[in-house]
């Protein structure tokens, strides 16, 4: 006991200055003494819950613990996953990290009991961003189960950043604004053809054919995704206008383009060394004279290459996403996106950062799958809730404090005359306007 409270005040000082409470295994409580109620109660589940914490050092190690129930959050879950950083910050001391660790392998390993849930994923094998490790690393995200998702997204199961006015709306109506705003943004009229790569469950789609009256071709790598799109275009009626099918954006047929091309949520799982082609295969897709939005996470703190090939190198053994939520995922900067882009050909003409939005989006997520854990856990365990909610409340954190951003640029693919068929404002975008009639357009 008295060497997990020292580990503790080596790593957060004593517990009058902390912000948060402590619970350890025999019931005992440590609180703040600032008059204020804490944020958030981290609760140590027993007596080697800090060696399995902080042994080795690393994110994954932090993360695995959590996963196995070393230690738990009650409260706020984003304000928790500010732990880590004050960690990193304070192990930067050699003096404070031998102590930490002389401290630290006192403590009991207490490994948990083998079938407790706590097993590790199999990571993709193949060549990295081949089409088949492509996929597996999509399948091993996506189809944890179309009811998991469905507990906490919106009505409409957009897993992209929501676009807020106020702040204030529902996630409902958040959601609708940022489907409603890509199309704007794309000026779909009817009759327009549409590619979404990365289409999910087809939101963006049916929104588009049913609201702008264009041909509407969704594409994931998912089939429960895609079996789901597939019955909801139909109890829409929309079968004539709209589509989706399971299919690699690299594999479809040469000659093939489309007026408008989407990609949302999607690129950031593309990697730098692809990234290229990625840009290539999406300017083939758009007609001359046509736009394309790429709508994805980025990173907002250029990183060297030596920096950034280490931490490729070291990812899969230390980065808890890597391992756990996103395999092969590769975030890259504003610029290095444009340079990409230019260099296939496009015109940027609207960038537009939805960071604070982002935000937003996750802690309603967080907040939705708390208040389902127990259906959450029961659909897919509790292995599965507990990966969802620590990656969601540290993404929200990472959104807010600048760490990451996410960006909608809209490419053009200027005609041989140069010319782009953009208006010569934004005011278009902003204008409250009555949509269009469309045959079977609910609006």
């Amino acid at each position: 006991m008295l060497t997990a409270r020292g580990v503790l005040e080596n790593l957060f000082g004593p517990p009058a200055v902390r912000t948060f409470a402590v619970r350890l295994w025999d019931g005992s409580v440590e609180l703040p003494d600032n008059g204020q109620q804490p944020s958030f109660t981290l609760v140590l589940r027993r007596p080697g819950a800090l060696r399995r914490m902080l042994l080795p050092p690393t994110e994954l190690a932090l993360g695995e613990a959590f996963l196995h129930d070393d230690f738990d959050v009650e409260g706020d879950a984003e304000a928790a996953t500010a732990l880590a950083g004050e960690i990193s910050s304070r192990l930067r001391s050699p003096v404070v990290l031998a102590r930490l660790l002389a401290r630290l392998r006192t403590l009991p390993p207490d490994y948990p009991p083998q079938g407790d849930g706590g097993d590790v994923p199999r990571h993709p094998t193949g060549r990295l961003h081949s089409r088949d490790r492509d996929a597996a690393a999509v399948r091993s995200h996506y189809d944890v189960g179309n009811d998991f998702y469905a507990l906490w997204l919106d009505e409409r199961m957009v897993y992209s950043c929501a676009y807020f006015t106020t702040g204030t709306e529902s996630i409902d109506a958040a959601q609708e604004a940022k489907l409603d705003h890509i199309c704007r943004k794309l000026r779909l009229t009817p009759g327009e053809t549409l590619l979404d790569i990365g289409c999910g469950w087809g939101s963006l789609v049916l929104h588009a054919a049913e609201n702008y009256g264009v041909q509407a071709l969704g594409i994931t790598l998912s089939e429960p995704q895609a079996k789901l799109a597939r019955r909801r275009i139909g109890e829409a009626g929309l079968e004539d206008r709209c589509r989706v099918e399971v299919c690699d954006y690299r594999d479809l047929p040469r000659g093939i383009a489309f007026d408008k091309v989407a990609s949302v949520g999607m690129f950031e799982h593309v990697g730098r060394t692809r990234l290229p082609a990625y840009f290539s295969g999406s300017y083939r897709l758009t007609k001359p004279g046509g736009f394309f939005m790429n709508h994805g996470i980025v990173l907002l703190s250029p990183v060297s290459a030596p920096r950034r090939a280490l931490g490729r190198a070291l990812a899969p053994r230390t980065s808890f996403l890597q391992r756990h939520v996103f395999p092969d995922g590769e975030l890259v900067t504003p610029g290095e996106a444009l340079r990409y882009a230019e260099d296939a050909g496009f015109e940027a003409r609207d960038l537009e950062s939805l960071r604070e939005h982002y935000a937003l989006t996750l802690r309603h997520w967080v907040r939705r799958l708390e208040d389902r854990h127990e259906e959450a856990a029961r659909l897919a365990g509790e292995r599965t809730y507990r990966i969802w909610r620590l990656y969601m409340a540290a993404c929200a954190r990472a959104f807010a404090t600048g760490r990451i951003g996410v960006t909608q640029t809209l490419f053009c693919r200027t005609g041989e005359d140069g010319l782009c068929p953009l208006p010569p404002t934004r005011e278009d975008l902003y204008r409250v306007t009555v949509r269009p009639a469309t045959n079977g357009g609910t609006r």
